[in-house]
Formats: structure tokens, sequence, C-alpha cells
């Protein structure tokens, strides 16, 4: 079901004003890997997953929907923006620039909004975000990069129950979605969104149910920062 445009704005406020409060209270952030990134499949229930995990964790959650209006609205992004301090804003601009020169990528107004955006979400860390490409735009040693997967029978049946189509049209929607999803990977970042090479962990949920697929990331979060 999709979040509302007032439910979003609510979430946006919300988050930053606690991100603001933390900046105030200038919390120590602890040592390690502290963001995961999840890239999905449709309907390998990725989006559940990363619901789950973040409970587990403890960790602010952020949807493809959440981040996407982040980045659309310049007068939102750049509150998002202005919850890091001097250093933070500058640590974010060299990673940017460093990724914009590295990947040869020609950057529109949206891309710049979104890198600042899902920077930023990761500089204050804490945090499982759900798509927009978020694995490509954080450093790889800076979050934990996984990609949800299932078999086509099991995200068609996934897809019939959640959204009540026929099989026929859960199909389409799930061909659709995932064309979405590689287009706008190698539109914004010349890359390839199914490539396991992009990845920690690729998660196969076939067999496996929502509570053992979070505590395997949990499991490799914890040994990452062992």
């Amino acid at each position: 079901m999709k979040t509302s445009r007032r439910s979003i704005d609510k979430i946006i406020e919300e988050q930053v004003l606690q991100w603001n409060r933390a900046r105030a209270e200038r919390k120590d952030v602890p040592k390690g890997i502290d963001v995961v990134t999840i890239s999905r499949e449709s309907g390998s229930r990725g989006t559940a997953l990363a619901e789950k995990l973040a409970q587990e964790l403890g960790f602010d959650l952020f949807h493809r929907e959440v981040i996407g209006e982040m980045a659309d609205s310049a007068k939102i992004s750049a509150r998002v923006v202005e919850t890091l301090d001097e250093k933070g804003l500058s640590v974010l601009e060299d990673s940017i620039a460093a990724m914009i020169r590295d990947r040869h990528l020609w950057p529109d107004q949206y891309l710049k909004h979104l890198m600042k955006v899902i920077g930023t979400i990761g500089k204050h860390g804490r945090a499982v975000i759900v798509g927009r490409g978020a694995q490509f735009v954080l450093p790889p040693v800076d979050n934990l990069r996984v990609r949800v997967i299932a078999p086509m029978r099991k995200r068609i049946r996934n897809a019939v129950a959640e959204l009540g189509v026929s099989e026929s049209e859960a199909q389409k929607i799930i061909l659709r979605t995932d064309a979405d999803r590689r287009s706008f990977s190698r539109k914004y970042f010349y890359a390839d969104v199914s490539d396991p090479i992009n990845y920690d962990l690729v998660i196969n949920m076939d067999r496996m149910d929502l509570e053992t697929a979070a505590k395997t990331i949990v499991a490799a979060l914890n040994q990452l920062n062992a």
C-alpha cells in the first residue's frame, strides 16, 4: 500500500526534528557500519524484510517513497542536509564529488539532491534504506549492501496476496517494476542493480521467512563490525 503524501511529509518532519535534537545533544556516533541498504526484486518481500530488520536493530527505516520525496523537493533536501554539522557536511560534499568523479557521472538536479539526502542519512547512521540506488551512493565501507531475490513463482504468489490481483497481472507488475529499477540504476549510476558483485549479501527468500532472513543480515552486520 502506497504511503500518502501527508504521511510522507510527517515522517520527514519527524526525522529532521530527531536529527536536529541528536545534533544539539551532540550524541556520540558509535564506530562501525550502522547502515544497511536493501535492493530487492519486485515481489521478493524485500520491503517487508527491511521493516523487520529495522525493528530488530532499532534503526530508522527509509522507504523509497520518503527518500524520493526528500530528493524531489529542493526545500526539503536542503532541510535534510542542514541537520549535519559543518564537518559532516564537508565530508559529505567530498564523498559525493569523489563518487561523481570515480563513476564519471553527469548528475542532474534530482540526482544531486538524491545523493545529498542518502549521504546525509548515511552520516547520521542507524538506518535501513530501501531502494533509490542507496547501495551505489554510499561508499561500500560505510554500509552493508543487501540484495533480496526470490523465484518468479514465489514473487507472483506474494504479489497476488499483497495486491489482490490475478497471477497474470501480478507477473506484469513484477516485470514492469523490475525493468523500471534496472533503468533507474543504469540512468543515474551506470550500474546493473541485479549484478551480485554490487552486494555484500544476496538473500533468496524462496525458503526463508522474514525473521530468519533478518537475523542473517544482523549476523553479517555483526561480523563486519567485529
